[in-house]
C-alpha cells in the first residue's frame, strides 16, 4: 500500500476534528481556544491540496473531503462564534413571562437575534459548493475563501477596550454577518495563498502578504487578524488593477 497517497486526506480529516474541537470550546464560550483550533485546523487544510500535488495523488476524493472538512471548521465555528457574540437568551430570559412550551420568545422576539449568526455558516456552505464547480478559482479565488472569513470572526471577541466597543453592538454585528456572508460569494477576485512550488519571482505577493501578517501578528496578535484580512482584500484590489493596465 502507498502511504502516501493518504496523508493529505489525513491531513484534511485532521482539519475535521479541529474543527469539532473548536464547535465544543465555543458551546463552553472559550474563544481563545476555539481559535486556536480553528488555526490548527486552517494549518492543516493549506497543506493538504500542497502535498496533494506534491505527492501526484490529487483527486476528486480530497476535493470533497476539503469542502465538507472546511463546511465544519471555517463554515459551522464562525457561525457558531457569532451566535455566541449576539445577546444571547440568558440576558433577558429572567425578565420573561412564562407562557407557552418556547417562553423565551414569547414576549421578545429579539431573543431570535443570535440565529441570525448562522448566515455565516450559510454563506460559507455556499461558497464551498460553488467553489468546486468554479473552474475559475485553481489559482486564484473570487469571493474571501471561507478560512480568511474564519478567522477574522474568530477573532472578532478578542478586539475588547474602548477602542473596540463599535464591534460589539448587535447591529454592528448583525451588519458584519450579512457582509461576511456576502464578501465570501462576491465576485471579487482575490490572489490566491496556496504556494504550489518555491519560486519566489511568481510567488512574491504571496510570501510579502504572509512575512507582513507574521510582523502584524508579533506586534498586536490576535487582533491584528481583521488587519490582515482587510490587507489581503486591498493588496487583490490593487493587484488586479495593475494587471488589469498591463
Amino acid at each position: 500500500m502507498n502511504f502516501k497517497k493518504h496523508i493529505p486526506n489525513i491531513l484534511t480529516l485532521l482539519n475535521l476534528f479541529c474543527g469539532c474541537i473548536a464547535v465544543v470550546f465555543v458551546a463552553q464560550r472559550l474563544f481563545d481556544y476555539a481559535f486556536f483550533f480553528v488555526c490548527l485546523g486552517i494549518f492543516f487544510d493549506f497543506f493538504d491540496g500542497f502535498l496533494a500535488r506534491k505527492f501526484g495523488v490529487a483527486g476528486p476524493l480530497g476535493v470533497q473531503l476539503d469542502s465538507l472538512a472546511d463546511m465544519v471548521t471555517s463554515g459551522v465555528v464562525p457561525g457558531f462564534v457569532m451566535y455566541q457574540m449576539l445577546p444571547s437568551t440568558e440576558m433577558v430570559i429572567e425578565n420573561t413571562e412564562i407562557t407557552s412550551c418556547f417562553p423565551m420568545y414569547d414576549n421578545n422576539p429579539m431573543l431570535l437575534l443570535p440565529y441570525l449568526g448562522f448566515v455565516i455558516t450559510l454563506g460559507a456552505c455556499y461558497r464551498l459548493a460553488n467553489f468546486n464547480i468554479d473552474t475559475r478559482q485553481s489559482d486564484s479565488f473570487i469571493g474571501l475563501p471561507t478560512p480568511a472569513n474564519a478567522l477574522f470572526i474568530g477573532s472578532l471577541p478578542f478586539l475588547t477596550g474602548e477602542m473596540f466597543n463599535f464591534v460589539h453592538n448587535p447591529w454592528v454585528l448583525i451588519a458584519i454577518t450579512f457582509l461576511s456572508a456576502y464578501v465570501m460569494n462576491a465576485e471579487i477576485p482575490l490572489f490566491s495563498l496556496k504556494i504550489k512550488d518555491f519560486s519566489f519571482q511568481k510567488y512574491k505577493l504571496q510570501i510579502g502578504f504572509l512575512v507582513a501578517s507574521v510582523v502584524l501578528l508579533v506586534l498586536f496578535q490576535v487582533t491584528a487578524v481583521p488587519l490582515i484580512i482587510l490587507m489581503y482584500v486591498l493588496l487583490s484590489v490593487v493587484n488586479n488593477t495593475i494587471l488589469a493596465k498591463k
